[in-house]
């Protein structure tokens, strides 16, 4: 009972008899303990809106100005590599199937019209194309060579311009590093009509066989030397040639490809160490106009 005495209303503190856990209650009643905020997090690997478009303008202009190039990777790479997967060929067994469908045996000239067709219609081949051919042939035809010795036979397509400009009598050695596109060559070459007398075949790296010319394929001198296989080697090469006294003055050295992808070492000793007199043939790619290239003439005046 409260005998008329007002009611009190309880404490929330509580006595200190009431022990350590219960005052510490006590007090987290009296002061609750406050939250931090939640603070909202960075999002990573994600891009404004307006950087993306302030990018947007550079990005056209690349594409714009290098469109060629774009179209050359896609045709060389992916679409070539994606072809490989399909069929379980390489590009030139898939051109010289073509060839044996569509062209005429024993008619050179037939074969290589039908090669640059497919590589403009069907599948781009790499190959040095009528531009270059033309040059090609027209200086075989004023040099009327004995022996051409060329480094990089591919698929077999500057082979047969050569062979087909060579005088009477002359001879080609063509020289080719991998044994399946040598294969490939091989064939093309014969069923054009040439026999192993007039254009032979080596397989081998070319810093293997050029020492052995002399001693294994009985090549004294060469009076035109093709150089179409891989850029960076083009210096080594030409400097063995120099150093096995294959070159005869007046020889003439052509150089493909010396603009793109380029072998600025090679040109910068060609000029530079008063061996040569220097021509460039300016060209573009096969189906690739816009994309510059160059043909280098050499011409050797002798050791010195």
């Amino acid at each position: 009972m409260n005998n008329g005495k007002p009611v009190q209303p309880p404490a929330l503190g509580l006595s200190p008899a009431a022990g350590p856990g219960l005052s510490h209650l006590s007090c987290a009643l009296v002061f609750p303990k406050q939250e931090p905020l939640a603070q909202p997090r960075a999002q990573v690997g994600t891009m404004s809106p307006a950087i993306a478009l302030a990018f947007l303008p550079l990005v056209v202009t690349l594409l714009v100005r290098y469109r060629h190039y774009f179209r050359l990777l896609v045709r060389t790479v992916l679409m070539r590599s994606l072809q490989d997967c399909l069929s379980g060929l390489r590009i030139e067994e898939r051109a010289f199937s073509y060839i044996l469908t569509h062209a005429l045996p024993g008619d050179p000239g037939h074969i290589l019209t039908t090669l640059d067709h497919w590589s403009s219609h069907c599948e781009y081949l790499s190959h040095m194309g009528p531009v270059k051919g033309q040059i090609l042939m027209r200086l075989v035809e004023e040099k009327a060579p004995a022996c051409v010795l060329e480094l990089g036979t591919y698929c077999g397509y500057s082979t047969l311009l050569i062979a087909r400009a060579l005088p009477p009598g002359g001879r080609l050695l063509t020289v080719e590093r991998d044994p399946r596109t040598a294969a490939v060559a091989e064939k093309l070459i014969r069923l054009a009509g040439f026999d192993e007398r007039m254009v032979e075949l080596i397989v081998g790296s070319s810093e293997e066989v050029i020492p052995c010319l002399r001693t294994q394929h009985q090549l004294n001198r060469a009076d035109i030397v093709l150089l179409a296989h891989r850029p960076r080697c083009y210096l080594r090469d030409l400097q063995l040639l120099e150093a096995h006294a294959l070159l005869p003055a007046g020889a003439t050295v052509l150089a493909d490809h010396v603009l793109f992808p380029g072998a600025p070492r090679f040109l910068q000793y060609a000029k530079s160490c008063g061996h040569y007199r220097c021509r460039l043939h300016h060209t573009g790619l096969p189906d690739f106009p816009a994309i510059k290239d160059g043909i280098a003439q050499l011409t050797y005046a002798g050791p010195g």
